[in-house]
C-alpha cells in the first residue's frame, strides 16, 4: 500500500532485512544466527552499576555532551588501550549508540553533492545516512576471499569532491581488521585530498589471533581530521542500552554537539554511569571476551565448513561471511529463505549492504554472538545442508 505522506527522501528504502529474517525465524521456530545481538547477558557488575545509578537519583536529563563521569572513563579507556591522550571535556561527546553518532556526523559534515567514500559491504545505516544528508556514497568493494581494500581502487575513489571517508574496523560484516599499510594509505590520501575521516570502531575489543586494532586518529597528521566512534553494546553485550561516543578535536565535536542537541539532546543518564564502570573493568574481562568469541568463531567455522559453504575466518567482529557457490541458488535471498524454512537456521543475505548489490548475491552472513546451546543447535541443523 502506498503512503502518500512519506517524504521523498525515504522512498526506495525497504523495511530492514534484519526485521524480515528475524520475523521469519520466529514464525518457523528457526535458530537465529541472523541479527547481530547477543542472546546472553552482559556483566552483572555493570548491571549493578546501572541499578546503583538509578537509586542514587541519576535519572534526569544528562548533560547533552555526556555525563562527565562517562566522558572521563572514555578518555581513560583511550589512554589505557591505545596510549591516546584525550581531553574529556572538549574532545568527547556521548551519543545514543554509534548509530546516532554516524547520523550526527553525516548531518554535521556532509554538504549536498559531497562525495563520501566507504567500504562495501557496509553496515546498512551508512548509505541512507549519507544520502539523506545530501551526500554521494562512493563504494570501495572488499571482495572474497580476503575482503581487503584494493590500494588502486581506494586511491581512485578519492577526488576533488571527496568530503570524507567512513572507515569501519574491525569490519562488519567481513571481519577484516585494517592493517598498518592500509591505514597508512588512508591517512596519506586523506591528507593529500584534504578529507575528513570518520571511524566506526564498535568491535574494537573483539579481535582474534595476531590481529590488532589500531586507531587511524593516531597516524601522523590524522588527529585533527579524524572522528573516532565506538559504543558499549558490542564490548559489554548490552546492545539495548544504546550508549556510544565520539572522540576527536574540539572543532569536530562542536559540530557533532550541535546536531546531537537537536536529535536526542541527551542519552540515558543512569546507563552512562554504568558504562563508565564497564570501561574500567580489569584487563581480564577484555581478554576473556576475545577468547570466548574466538572459541565461538572457530566452532561455527567448522560447522559451516561441513556443509559445503565456503567461509573465511574473520579477524574481528562476530560475523562470518560464507559463499553459496556450491548450492543451486542464484541469489542469497533465496538461499536464506530456504535455510530458515527447510533447515531451521536464520542468516542474513548481505546484498543490501552493497551499493553494487551483485557483489554480494552469493554471500550469506552468520553471527556467532550467541550462547553455546544456540550455536550447537544451529550446527545440528546445518548438517542437513550436506544433502
Amino acid at each position: 500500500m502506498s503512503n502518500r505522506w512519506m517524504a521523498a527522501r525515504l522512498q526506495g528504502y525497504p523495511p530492514s532485512v534484519f526485521a524480515e529474517m528475524s520475523a521469519l525465524a520466529k514464525a518457523r521456530g528457526a535458530v537465529n544466527l541472523g541479527q547481530g545481538f547477543p542472546d546472553f547477558e552482559g556483566p552483572e557488575i555493570v548491571k549493578q552499576a546501572a541499578r546503583a545509578a538509578i537509586s542514587e537519583h541519576h535519572n534526569q536529563y544528562a548533560i547533552s555532551a555526556g555525563e562527565p563521569e562517562l566522558r572521563r572513563a572514555i578518555a581513560d579507556h583511550a589512554q589505557r588501550f591505545y596510549g591516546q591522550a584525550v581531553d574529556p571535556d572538549h574532545e568527547v561527546t556521548v551519543t545514543s549508540g554509534c548509530s546516532e553518532a554516524i547520523w550526527c556526523a553525516a548531518f554535521a559534515f556532509i554538504n549536498p553533492g559531497d562525495e563520501v567514500i566507504l567500504f562495501e559491504p557496509a553496515f546498512d545505516t551508512y548509505v541512507p545516512n549519507i544520502r539523506m544528508a545530501g551526500g554521494v556514497p562512493v563504494p570501495v568493494t572488499l571482495r572474497p576471499p580476503d575482503f581487503r581494500p584494493d590500494p588502486d581502487e581506494l586511491r581512485a575513489a578519492f577526488g576533488p569532491k571527496t568530503r570524507l571517508i567512513l572507515v569501519n574496523t574491525p569490519h562488519n560484516p567481513t571481519g577484516t581488521v585494517l592493517n598498518p599499510a592500509e591505514l597508512s594509505l588512508i591517512a596519506e590520501l586523506c591528507q593529500e585530498f584534504d578529507v575528513l575521516a570518520i571511524t566506526d570502531e564498535v568491535y574494537e575489543h573483539i579481535i582474534f589471533g595476531d590481529a590488532r586494532h589500531r586507531r587511524l586518529a593516531q597516524w601522523p597528521g590524522m588527529a585533527e581530521r579524524t572522528l573516532t566512534m565506538s559504543s558499549a553494546g558490542k564490548s559489554f553485550s548490552l546492545t539495548g542500552w544504546k550508549i556510544g561516543w565520539t572522540i576527536g578535536p574540539e572543532a569536530l565535536q562542536s559540530a557533532i554537539r550541535r546536531i546531537h542537541q537537536f536529535t536526542v539532546f541527551a542519552s540515558v543518564t543512569p546507563m552512562q554511569y554504568a558504562i563508565a564502570a564497564a570501561l574500567r573493568l580489569p584487563d581480564g574481562y577484555f581478554a576473556e571476551l576475545r577468547a570466548a568469541y574466538q572459541a565461538r568463531r572457530d566452532f561455527l567455522l567448522e560447522a559451516l565448513a561441513a556443509t559445503g559453504l565456503t567461509a573465511r575466518s574473520p579477524e574481528g567482529a562476530y560475523f562470518i561471511l560464507a559463499g553459496i557457490e556450491r548450492f543451486p541458488f542464484d541469489h542469497a535471498d533465496d538461499f536464506c529463505r530456504y535455510l530458515v524454512t527447510e533447515i531451521g537456521v536464520a542468516a542474513i543475505p548481505p546484498a543490501t549492504f552493497y551499493i553494487h548489490q551483485a557483489e554480494g548475491k552469493q554471500l550469506v552472513r552468520f553471527t556467532f554472538c550467541k550462547r553455546w546451546e544456540t550455536l550447537e543447535a544451529a550446527a545440528e541443523r546445518l548438517v542437513r545442508l550436506r544433502a
